[in-house]
């Protein structure tokens, strides 16, 4: 489902200065007839940072004559606020080389000037930098240092977004229980501190980690917190992405009218804002689709989604296709348009494939930006290793040392790989030993079920239509009365009973038409069986399963299979119809079966202790093969397997 907005917080301790009473034309107009001076570079800073919320290009270029002016003047003292804006700049436009570069280039300013708020500033950014180069272990390192000088330092203004920024660190990480110290700490500071902003972050990130861990309520309370605290400072944005993100959990959770609520509301606030982003007016369109669906409009649904791709499609918004994708398959699942269903979920496969095959792609460019980077942060970490260490003795100690540790870091690593190593052995012989004891137990058991079937209808059946044949007979010889008559005439008809039940037993424990005419026939048998006694209404589609040949161990499998997921539903889900679709595409069979019962919490199976259930996840594991299982109560179930052929 995978698609949160996540509210990024590039901290600047600058970013209250540019409260500025003139207007950008006013700071154009006096740029014509400035000196070249530091007034001039105060200038060329306030224009930079003018632009920067409209016009990200141009605060680019004024920055650039802003350095250039700096450099001409040796104006120093506007060296750090300048550096720092360019990594803000370089930040936005995703050129998160140059914005390092700046980054380390302004750290070292700072530590010129022995300014900690400056140097504060920026270990604060860098870390924000790091985690968008991939490289966690220097974003965590430097995160944690930011908060030990913001907190040196007493900037009460900033501590709060900090904890907010770790809190969104280790959530990608997927280091929950950290994410979640650090995300209530930022709240509590914010709260303590009566810092809005860095509270909208705590509050908005905390929320999101508890999404992700599945705690929906948790995370409805906070992001209609972070809703109620934004509209008091009137903060769009934040109200904007907290009705998002409500939205998606209220879409999860299932509940549809506080979903209608929150996607109206959205719809307001965005219908306000003229110059609204194409990424927002795609996530509202995926809103507005998730409420469609849950009204069962689903043609609506359709055009906002349609909608949404098109923006997604031009602006290459790649998680929000992927979302989208997989929207417009369930809607056309709902509408029973299994081809246009399959269709989105192959194109949902195939875009999930380019990202992997992307990042693979990337990972040599990657390699390469550590390094460089690597580089760059050991050049300052050694000029402030020879600022405090005058000695050569220390130095020496310092090199030994580290390279005692590199050698200890390598060892041990060496000796985790070798455990893993056998760990995975272990678990790989495991898993043989119970797919091989599976493998024997269906076996035997269709083995029983075949020789049962045969002794039922080849022994007991012969026997039973022989006294069948034996009373005809006699009836032809006898005299009785016609009390007696009716009688005899009832006993040949449990007889008749007894041996189509006979008949009916023997077929399921092993249809015929499974091993005369193959999987496809033996289905489509059993759903008419079904169909004819009227407790159910199951359709069946087949593609591409007719023009395969299967081994019988598999045929019978997946029969049994089905024949198990229809059992249940006569039995547990009070439905009124039930599909059951089995396709080939490319080297896999899916098996789907859908129904309109009562539907389940889906969880309640881990601990459940049903044959049934059982059987099933026993074939599927000997298969091979993926199950996902899709349910909520009131609106059905959807079971879907995939088996690799």
């Amino acid at each position: 489902m995978r698609k949160y907005i996540l509210i990024f917080i590039f901290s600047l301790s600058t970013a209250a200065l540019f409260a500025q009473s003139k207007t950008l034309e006013d700071l154009l107009r006096n740029l014509g007839h400035a000196k070249e001076d530091t007034n001039k570079v105060s200038l060329l800073l306030d224009i930079e940072r003018a632009y920067f919320s409209i016009d990200i290009d141009s605060a680019l270029y004024y920055n650039q004559e802003c350095e250039k002016l700096i450099l001409k003047t040796d104006a120093r003292q506007y060296k750090h606020r300048c550096f720092h804006d360019f990594v803000k700049i370089y930040h936005a436009k995703r050129d998160y080389k140059n914005a390092l570069d700046y980054c380390l280039r302004s750290i070292k300013v700072a530590e010129q000037n022995k300014d900690k708020f400056q140097e504060a500033t920026s270990y604060r950014a860098i870390f924000n930098i790091y985690h968008n180069l991939g490289m966690n272990d220097s974003a965590v390192k430097y995160a944690v240092h930011s908060i030990y000088l913001t907190t040196e330092i007493g900037d009460t203004s900033n501590i709060a977004t900090n904890y907010g920024n770790l809190c969104w660190l280790y959530m990608d990480l997927k280091e929950y229980d950290k994410a979640l110290g650090y995300g209530l700490k930022g709240v509590e500071a914010g709260e303590r501190y009566v810092d809005t902003v860095g509270l909208l972050i705590s509050i908005n990130n905390l929320a999101l980690c508890y999404f992700r861990m599945n705690e929906n309520e948790k995370a409805i309370v906070l992001f209609k917190k972070q809703i109620e605290i934004a509209k008091r400072v009137n903060r769009v944005r934040s109200i904007r992405n907290a009705l998002i993100n409500l939205g998606e959990a209220y879409y999860h959770t299932g509940n549809a009218a506080e979903l209608e609520k929150s996607t109206a509301l959205l719809n307001e606030y965005n219908s306000k804002d003229a110059g609204l982003s194409e990424q927002y007016k795609c996530l509202q369109c995926i809103n507005n689709a998730y409420n469609f669906i849950f009204q069962k409009k689903f043609k609506e649904a359709e055009e906002q989604l349609l909608a949404g791709m098109k923006i997604a499609e031009t602006d290459s918004l790649t998680d929000q296709l992927l979302t989208i994708y997989i929207a417009l398959s369930k809607v056309k699942f709902a509408q029973h348009e299994f081809a246009k269903g399959n269709y989105y979920e192959e194109k949902w496969e195939a875009l999930d494939q380019i990202n992997k095959d992307r990042e693979l792609s990337e990972y040599g460019a990657e390699l390469e930006t550590k390094y460089e980077t690597g580089k760059k942060s050991a050049k300052i970490m050694l000029q402030q290793a020879q600022l405090r260490e005058k000695s050569t003795l220390n130095s020496l100690l310092i090199v030994a040392g580290v390279c005692l540790l590199i050698i200890s870091m390598l060892t041990y690593r060496t000796y985790l790989q070798k455990n893993k190593i056998q760990r995975q052995r272990i678990s790989e012989l495991e898993t043989e030993k119970k797919l091989t004891a599976t493998e024997a137990v269906l076996k035997g058991e269709e083995q029983e079920r075949t020789r049962l079937a045969k002794d039922l209808h080849d022994g007991l059946g012969g026997m039973l239509s022989g006294i069948k044949y034996s009373f005809q007979t006699m009836k032809g010889n006898l005299v009785m009365t016609p009390e007696n008559h009716q009688a005899f005439e009832r006993s040949m008809d449990m007889l008749d009973s007894s041996i189509k039940e006979m008949r009916r037993v023997a077929h399921n424990m092993m249809p015929e038409a499974l091993v005369k005419f193959g999987l496809d026939t033996a289905l489509k048998d059993f759903c008419n069986d079904i169909n004819q006694s009227g407790a159910l209404h199951v359709s069946y589609q087949s593609i591409g399963i007719d023009k395969i040949v299967l081994e019988q161990t598999t045929a019978i499998t997946i029969y049994r299979i089905v024949q198990e997921l229809i059992n249940n539903t006569m039995k547990h889900a009070a439905a009124k119809t039930a599909i059951v679709q089995v396709s080939k595409t490319n080297e896999e069979i899916a098996i789907t079966v859908e129904d309109d019962g009562r539907g389940f919490d889906p969880l309640i199976l881990k601990g459940g202790k049903g044959i049934g259930w059982s059987n099933i996840l026993g074939r599927v594991e000997y298969l091979k093969g993926k199950l996902d299982i899709k349910s909520e109560p009131g609106k059905g179930t959807s079971v879907h397997i995939e088996i690799k052929s």
